[in-house]
């Protein structure tokens, strides 16, 4: 590992325990073993850090769900998919998670555009999922940006709390979400097995970790 990338993973762990504002500039210097002077020429600012692991954070999720769902006319595959995604990539990322859901009011107005509109351009996929369904009659709802965000919310969560010695595999977890989340759009129809190993697929290949 550089030491480039050793700063990185320092500000993730103690972005996402402490918090932006809570974290130091000493705290950062010695979780990476470097003196504060050295810190500087890996970082920029403290904000610019927090910029780039946001910024890389959310591209990877917007590649891997443009990915997970290319050629899916299917408004439940694609919505299955993003779920399955979701729950995923929270799971085996939740530092890096947790600070992108997490840290976007610590940043300067200037600094916070181009963040969000990485996180709308994510949201806007489940946003057009959900959408394409309802028109199609395959999901029912009448608070189409109420029920995307509640099922964004849901499945972050899992950032939180889950555990690889659960009693859940990653497979259940994430088919378990996708089920709720298609009911919770009165959807009768179930994620289909290709789709979720699709998902697997993705997210080894794009965060280069066995899923």
């Amino acid at each position: 590992m550089n030491t480039r990338e050793r700063v990185r993973q320092a500000a993730v762990k103690l972005f996402a325990a402490k918090g932006f504002h809570g974290t130091g500039i000493r705290d950062l210097a010695q979780e990476a073993e470097l003196s504060s002077a050295s810190l500087y020429h890996y970082m920029g600012t403290k904000e610019d850090l927090l910029v780039t692991i946001m910024n890389e954070s959310l591209r990877r999720l917007l590649d891997a769900a443009q990915q997970a769902t290319a050629g899916l006319a299917d408004p439940v595959s694609r919505l299955g998919s993003l779920v399955a995604l979701h729950v995923l990539a929270h799971a085996i990322q939740p530092d890096d998670t947790r600070v992108v859901d997490n840290e976007v009011h610590a940043l300067t107005p200037g600094a916070r555009a181009g963040v969000v509109g990485l996180r709308d351009a994510y949201e806007r996929l489940w946003a057009d999922a959900i959408e394409d369904g309802v028109t199609a009659g395959v999901f029912h709802t009448d608070q189409p940006s109420v029920t995307r965000l509640a099922l964004v919310e849901m499945c972050s969560g899992v950032a939180r709390w889950y555990s690889p010695s659960g009693p859940l595999t990653l497979d259940q977890l994430a088919s378990h979400y996708a089920e709720l989340a298609l009911r919770a759009l009165a959807c009768e129809r179930h994620l289909d097995v290709a789709a979720l190993q699709n998902c697997r697929e993705v997210v080894s290949g794009v965060w280069r970790v066995p899923v």
